[in-house]
C-alpha cells in the first residue's frame, strides 16, 4: 500500500548564528518547535515523518517523545542543509508519492498550513514540485514528487531541492498566498521577541533563558 505523503523535518543544524544553541528546542507557548512542526505533519495526515537529527541530537530526539515519527541521526550534519535533506530522503522507506520538506524552526506552522499545501499540490497540473511564496519570498514546507527526490539523490552530495528546482524551473509550481506562517523561521535571538510581539505568542529558549 502506497502512502500519499511522507515528510522530512530538518532539525540537524549547528545554529552557528545562535551560538550553537539548538533552534529546534526553542519553545513556542511551551512546546519545542521541532515537536510543533513534526506534529503538524502528523496531524495533517502525513503517513511517514522522518526527523533528521545532528547537533545536540539526543536533546532534540527527547523533544519528540510520544510522536509517531522516526528520528534519523545524520552523522555528517555539519556539511549543511543539503546534506541533511539528502540524508532524510535516503532514510524514507520509498513508499510515498510525494515528500514534504519542512524546517524545524518554523514557529507558526500548523496542520492547516500543511493541508493547504497538499491541496494545492493536488491542483498543480504537470509540475513536480510546489513551493509556498509570500510577497515574492520563498517559504517552507516544499513538496516534491518522489521521482524528483530520486533524481536529487542520484546527483552529487551538493545537489539538493533548491538545485533541482533551479535546474527544472518549468516543473515548479508556486503557491502564492498571504500566509506569513510559511516564511517565518528563527535565525537570531531578535526573531524570538519579534515573533512573540507580532503574533501574540510566547517564544523562549528551554528553561526560560
Amino acid at each position: 500500500m502506497r502512502l500519499a505523503y511522507a515528510g522530512v523535518v530538518l532539525a540537524a543544524g549547528e545554529a552557528r548564528r545562535m551560538g550553537g544553541r539548538p533552534k529546534p528546542l526553542i519553545e513556542r507557548d511551551g512546546v519545542p518547535l521541532v515537536r510543533r512542526v513534526a506534529g503538524a505533519l502528523v496531524e495533517a495526515g502525513v503517513g511517514e515523518v522522518v526527523v533528521v537529527l545532528g547537533h545536540r541530537a539526543h536533546e532534540v530526539e527527547t523533544a519528540l517523545a510520544g510522536l509517531p515519527v522516526c528520528s534519523y541521526l545524520h552523522k555528517g550534519y555539519a556539511a549543511g542543509r543539503v546534506s541533511s535533506l539528502r540524508a532524510g530522503l535516503g532514510a524514507l522507506n520509498g513508499r510515498a508519492d510525494t515528500v514534504i520538506v519542512a524546517l524545524a524552526d518554523q514557529p507558526l506552522l500548523d496542520a492547516d498550513d500543511v493541508t493547504a499545501l497538499t491541496r494545492a499540490f493536488g491542483d498543480r497540473g504537470s509540475a513536480r514540485a510546489l513551493v509556498p511564496r509570500v510577497s515574492g519570498v520563498r517559504g517552507h514546507p516544499v513538496l516534491l514528487e518522489w521521482g524528483a527526490c530520486r533524481e536529487i539523490l542520484a546527483r552529487d552530495s551538493g545537489f539538493g531541492a533548491r538545485q533541482w528546482m533551479d535546474a527544472n524551473p518549468t516543473q515548479v509550481a508556486w503557491f502564492d498566498c498571504d500566509n506569513p506562517r510559511y516564511c517565518e523561521d528563527v535565525d537570531s535571538d531578535g526573531d524570538l521577541e519579534r515573533i512573540a510581539q507580532h503574533y501574540g505568542c510566547a517564544m523562549r529558549w528551554p528553561g526560560g533563558s
